[in-house]
């Protein structure tokens, strides 16, 4: 197996755009869990949600954004700043050897609430007929594929919350077998319509709004944490074969060493210990590493009752006596979650925090819970605690569970 860089970062976050505003927000606690406002807002109970301040058309020409959802929107951003920040020029022969590997949820949701708000609330027939272009999962990474002329596969997947870090963990497997030399990878979400926020709403899976501050509304591993807060947003990475990285002096952010994938095929909605243990421990089997390797863990941490307690079971069961010992940060408190793009964001938060040698907080976590009674790094940085090596967990509906192993840089 090759050993594969990562050389380039991009994001279209709620909190910010770039690396080092987006790692400083993170670093200091700083939430972009806002009140919406969106038309039909009167109709949610908890109108919150984590928001990306984006105008498309600052970005695209008219013909262009016509055709684009705001997810493609998102993902072609984000994915334009990875490949800036990598300064990774292509040839026409390594674009057959480059990939795009991008993980959604949701797909072009916006465009679809617009479509059916046309057909049945307007009773009309007038629907825009670039809606399935702009609606269908795979137009995001189709759009990044035709910016940049990348010949080779071009792949999207949708496992629920656990998409983006699927993608990048497959895009992984191609690089380290030689199958290819670069890839673009992560995902992309946009999933604040209406219809999307009123679906998730009567799941009952949404925080109630904090009274005090509704920017605190999401509390990963506290006793007092009522669920999540939706957010919209891409994160989006360029990975490389390391040989080739080094070979033109590229700038390596990390070392992505692992990625373990796993199935609960148990219940469509209630996570498993069994099978996130399983794939935290499929991730340290593919890096090579075993579990007195791992210095900090960037959880799923979604604060939801049921997600928060069986993910601490899991993380004991792999670590033993020592889970108590890592640091484990879950940064939804402050990005909410971006379903489909959740994986990415966090792993490269992860990343910056490798760099950085900080253990970012978990916020919000004020009410200790006895059921979750590991080292969550509470409400403030810990500096030089991040160590060399992390796990970032990504689990989902329907039971996927992914978890990337990445390193430092040396």
């Amino acid at each position: 197996m090759k050993r594969v860089a990562i050389t380039g970062v991009g994001m279209v976050s709620p909190l910010g755009h770039h690396a080092p505003e987006v790692f400083e927000a993170a670093r200091m606690g700083r939430s972009g869990i806002r009140m919406l406002d969106i038309p039909g807002v009167h109709r949610l109970a908890v109108p919150l949600a984590a928001t990306v301040q984006f105008d498309g058309t600052d970005h695209f020409d008219p013909p262009q954004y016509r055709l684009m959802d705001r997810v493609s929107q998102f993902a072609v951003v984000a994915a334009r700043r990875a490949i800036a920040d990598a300064q990774c020029e292509l040839t026409n022969l390594e674009r057959e050897r480059t990939g795009v590997f991008l993980g959604t949820g949701m797909g072009g949701t916006l465009s679809m609430d617009e479509g059916y708000q046309t057909l049945y609330a307007e009773q009309s027939d007038r629907i825009k007929p670039m809606m399935i272009l702009k609606g269908m999962h795979n137009a995001p990474a189709a759009w990044i594929g035709i910016e940049h002329g990348l010949l080779g596969p071009n792949m999207t997947y949708s496992t629920a919350c656990s998409s983006s870090s699927v993608a990048i963990g497959e895009a992984w497997l191609r690089l380290a077998s030689g199958a290819l030399d670069v890839a673009i990878a992560g995902g992309s979400e946009a999933p604040l319509s209406l219809g999307s926020l009123k679906a998730w709403e009567v799941m009952h899976t949404l925080a109630r709004m904090d009274a005090d501050d509704p920017a605190t509304s999401c509390k990963p591993f506290s006793r007092n944490r009522s669920g999540m807060v939706l957010g919209e947003g891409a994160a989006l990475v360029v990975l490389e074969c390391w040989d080739r990285a080094m070979a033109r002096g590229a700038f390596i952010h990390g070392e992505l060493i692992g990625y373990g994938l796993t199935t609960d095929a148990s219940h469509i909605a209630r996570p498993s210990v069994e099978g996130q243990a399983a794939a935290m421990r499929a991730a340290l089997v593919a890096a090579g590493i075993s579990a007195q390797d791992v210095d900090a863990i960037n959880a799923h941490g979604t604060g939801t009752p049921a997600n928060d307690s069986v993910e601490t079971a899991a993380i004991k069961r792999v670590f033993g006596a020592r889970a108590g010992h890592i640091p484990i940060s879950a940064t939804k408190a402050l990005h909410g979650h971006l379903l489909g793009a959740a994986g990415a964001l966090e792993f490269v938060l992860a990343l910056l925090a490798l760099q950085h040698n900080v253990a970012l907080p978990t916020m919000h976590l004020r009410v200790p819970d006895p059921e979750c009674d590991l080292d969550y790094v509470p409400n403030t940085a810990r500096e030089g605690a991040a160590g060399r090596t992390m796990l970032s967990n990504s689990f989902a509906f329907g039971g996927t569970n992914a978890v990337l192993a990445l390193r430092a840089a040396q």
